[in-house]
């Protein structure tokens, strides 16, 4: 089954990096800008620190988190409930590692990063 959010955020992924993707995918429960989400995300391009650290989309949707949360549960428990959920499914949260950086073996596309943060953290709000 399709999830339309989530291709929604696939679709602004094209024009920009994961996690503004998947923030945009948020806006109107957010009721903020694109222009202040775009630079909410705007440094997690690429991965946090380039590669080199958590998998853009899943920093995006933990930023999104923050913002949504409105229930007694602490957004540092949500995030990690989707963090392991995204390792599950993606085989890792590590940029590099997800694009196969040192071992030339793909574990999970760009776009597939997007589409499991997004329902990560839809199942978590």
């Amino acid at each position: 089954m399709t999830n339309v959010r989530a291709e929604k955020a696939v679709e602004y992924k094209k024009s920009c990096n994961c996690a503004q993707a998947v923030l945009l995918a948020f806006q109107e429960e957010m009721g903020k800008s694109e222009e202040e989400l775009l630079a909410l995300g705007s440094g997690f391009g690429s991965g946090m620190g380039g590669m080199e650290a958590t998998c853009g989309a899943l920093c995006g949707a933990a930023i999104a988190a923050g913002i949504l949360n409105k229930s007694a549960t602490p957004t540092k428990t949500m995030t990690k409930a989707m963090l392991q959920e995204f390792k599950e499914n993606a085989g890792a949260t590590i940029c590099g590692e997800l694009k196969g950086i040192e071992t030339k073996k793909m574990l999970c596309s760009c776009d597939d990063c997007v589409r499991h943060a997004v329902i990560a953290l839809e199942k978590q709000l």
